[in-house]
């Protein structure tokens, strides 16, 4: 008994160690917010601890700012919109793209890629220049376009990655079922790849949702997005009203990943179903 407790012990000793050790990575990332959000109920004008007290006196200020309403209006609608067109645009460039092979296969995926590998300056400085030529610059319609190009590739990567983990046999399974090509996608491939979409949507939105350096280049005065918003006011003053800002931002992203969860929930469940209506 005491041997088999004696070599038991330095198993425990690594799980204690690697529990540690994810509690201090996690601890590194989360001490940053956890330094912003108590800020942000200060009562005080300064970025100082102690609080002099608590107070909601900065969300107050931020909500019934017309300049920070108006930029998170922009970044919730453009966000909404190039998230809804990278959706679309990155699923269908990786159902292409899990049925290519050969030579040109590899060079296809780099270039759906692309907008993720190249400096977002460079992407923000071509696509300005090929926008201003065609009035797109400093409108709605130019900064969705550019978000989208940007967002796609966080769509692609999940996407295409579920359809090549994907048994292909399930969709050869529906067929011999009786299954039209259409019937097979919508309640065999499509969920087996929603919870990707899902993942992919979520990414995207926080692609564009947190942009500044595209923004900067393409947004006009009526487009002025709510991370751009914050980089003006950062060259006048810090208050802890952009402390405010950030964490609702904080919000909304943790609220959109609950709901992605949801939906990956749901979508693991229909997959079940396609599995039971059509087995393999």
């Amino acid at each position: 008994m005491n041997r088999a407790g004696a070599s038991a012990l330095p198993a425990r000793m690594a799980r204690l160690a690697l529990r540690l050790y994810v509690a201090l990575v996690l601890l590194f990332l989360l001490l940053p917010i956890l330094a912003i959000v108590p800020l942000s109920f200060s009562s005080g004008s300064l970025l100082v601890y102690p609080l002099p007290g608590w107070s909601l006196r900065w969300y107050g200020e931020v909500l019934t700012s017309a300049a920070w309403m108006r930029a998170l209006a922009n970044s919730l609608f453009v966000g909404a919109l190039a998230t809804v067109f990278a959706v679309l645009l990155g699923t269908l460039a990786s159902l292409g793209l899990a049925r290519q092979r050969g030579p040109w296969a590899a060079a296809l995926k780099m270039l759906a890629l692309s907008p993720m590998i190249v400096p977002v300056i460079l992407v923000a400085v071509a696509s300005y220049f090929f926008l201003a030529p065609l009035d797109l610059a400093g409108s709605y319609s130019g900064l969705v376009l550019v978000h989208t190009v940007i967002a796609v590739p966080f769509v692609v990567i999940p996407v295409l990655t579920a359809l090549e983990l994907q048994d292909p046999h399930l969709a050869r399974a529906a067929a011999s079922c009786g299954a039209t090509p259409a019937a097979a996608f919508w309640r065999v491939t499509l969920p087996g790849i929603r919870p990707a979409m899902a993942s992919g949507a979520l990414f995207a939105f926080a692609a564009s949702f947190d942009d500044v350096v595209i923004a900067l280049f393409i947004a006009g005065a009526r487009q002025r997005t709510l991370p751009q918003e914050m980089f003006s006011g950062l060259r006048d003053s810090i208050t802890p009203a952009m402390l405010a800002v950030a964490t609702l931002m904080i919000v909304i992203s943790t609220a959109l990943y609950l709901a992605v969860a949801r939906v990956q929930r749901r979508s693991r469940a229909a997959l079940v179903s396609a599995h039971a209506t059509f087995p393999g």
